[in-house]
């Protein structure tokens, strides 16, 4: 009877743990961490003037500018010299985009708009008919239309006065597709290849398991960390139904254990699986103060013999002062977090960059369980 009330217990208890287990499994689609080889995007570029700027654009040390205007106006018939010129209201500007994959002609596309020369800004601008072109030299998008900068800046007899940057800014749906985007091969014939975004062999593994599993007669296999080819068998449907049903296979993606610190902003993010070996922190507090005081020495009298070299002087006086708080003492068990860690340096009141100082301290002691990256 004992025995048998032992086994039940063990029962109740073990139920909940599995249960607990079956909640963890944090699945998602296939098309959050990868994608289709040769589904990519492409960046576009292109070079164009912008025009009715209020003594903002570029001056005429910009021969760039004054050229272009030149050619732009012989296309209307005007024969004009970049001597004949002389106008801030025009700036040179390099025009980007990016072209989705797929995207067809008659599709808008945001661009955006730099300065290359020295306008002040391009606040109010219009651009002119850009031509974009890709990697292999074709020309995929026309750009033009009206820049919005979010920005202003106005000068006044040396002073100025600015607001973000309004040398750069962006021309809503200012682009429109000319030429379908190029696609490179999805694989031999019959066959899919599968980019993961963030290489990983665990990752890789469990992605042609799930395939193999939800999509019975297909065949998958893990190439290296960041490929998985894909085979489908005779009779399969088109490529688009194919790769819509392994976008929608439900993988559960290694999580990697990695605290990402961004010392010029002063951010530490980390991955929940990131533990820390038993470890010991001391941190202390050197304070150093300098106050200079100028005082100054003024010759006795009131009448000073100038050839004498006689004159008032400064004399400064300064005072140091050293100051070294006790140091303040934090232990950390092991396997735990860095969470825990952040926690236990602010309830010592450190700085957050005093936490990154000391991650990196606890990396270069090993006890560290994963990677820190550094921005």
């Amino acid at each position: 009877m004992k025995l048998r009330t032992v086994f039940l217990a063990a029962a109740i208890l073990a139920s909940p743990c599995v249960a607990f287990a079956q909640q963890t499994f944090v699945g998602v689609r296939l098309k959050e961490i990868a994608r289709a080889e040769g589904v990519q995007d492409n960046a576009l570029i292109g070079y164009g003037i912008v025009v009715g700027l209020s003594g903002s654009g570029d001056t005429a040390r910009n021969r760039a500018t004054l050229q272009s205007v030149g050619n732009t106006l012989s296309h209307f018939g005007i024969n004009v010299t970049p001597e004949d010129l002389n106008s801030r209201n025009v700036a040179a500007v390099m025009v980007t985009t990016t072209l989705p994959a797929f995207a067809e002609p008659g599709q808008k596309l945001d661009v955006s708009v730099a300065s290359i020369g020295d306008a002040r800004s391009l606040s109010g601008g219009t651009l002119l008919l850009a031509p974009l072109d890709g990697p292999d030299g074709q020309v995929y998008a026309l750009a033009q239309g009206s820049i919005s900068t979010g920005g202003y800046k106005v000068q006044s007899f040396g002073s100025s006065e600015q607001k973000n940057h309004p040398t750069a800014g962006n021309v809503p749906e200012g682009a429109t597709v000319q030429r379908a985007a190029p696609l490179g091969p999805l694989g031999a014939e019959g066959t899919v290849n599968i980019i993961l975004y963030q290489p990983d062999f665990t990752t890789a593994t469990r992605i042609a398991q799930a395939i193999r599993h939800d999509l019975p007669g297909v065949g998958a296999v893990a190439a290296h960390a960041g490929k998985v080819v894909v085979t489908f068998g005779k009779g399969a449907s088109g490529a688009v139904q194919n790769i819509s049903a392994l976008e929608n296979v439900m993988v559960e993606p290694d999580q990697v254990a990695r605290v990402v610190v961004n010392e010029r902003t002063g951010t530490v993010v980390s991955g929940g699986d990131v533990r820390l070996a038993s470890v010991t922190i001391s941190q202390g507090d050197l304070r150093v103060s300098i106050k200079t005081d100028y005082l100054v020495s003024q010759p006795d009298g009131v009448f000073v013999d100038p050839g004498r070299n006689v004159r008032t002087a400064v004399v400064p006086e300064s005072k140091i002062h050293v100051g070294e708080d006790e140091a303040r003492m934090v232990s950390l068990r092991n396997g735990a977090t860095v969470a825990d860690l952040i926690a236990a340096l602010r309830s010592i009141h450190l700085s957050t960059r005093d936490v990154i100082s000391v991650l990196q301290s606890i990396k270069a002691a090993g006890a560290l369980r994963g990677e820190l990256l550094i921005q």
